[in-house]
């Protein structure tokens, strides 16, 4: 279960950290929703692969 928050909470965290940038962006250069939209985007794509990473779904890469 703590793991299931952990996952979680990296995914949602993603989104609001990309959410609060796009709408800082937007209102310092008057662009909204665009900012919004895109570091929306990068938020979710960022805390689904922080999410992966946790998960070890990933293998890690082996030294040559």
């Amino acid at each position: 279960m703590a793991r299931g928050f952990r996952l979680s909470s990296e995914l949602v965290a993603g989104v609001a950290v990309g959410a609060v940038i796009g709408w800082g962006i937007d209102q310092l250069l008057s662009t909204s929703p665009w900012g919004l939209i895109v570091f929306f985007m990068l938020g979710f794509a960022a805390g689904v692969l922080n999410v992966v990473r946790s998960a070890g779904v990933v293998p890690d890469k082996k030294p040559r």
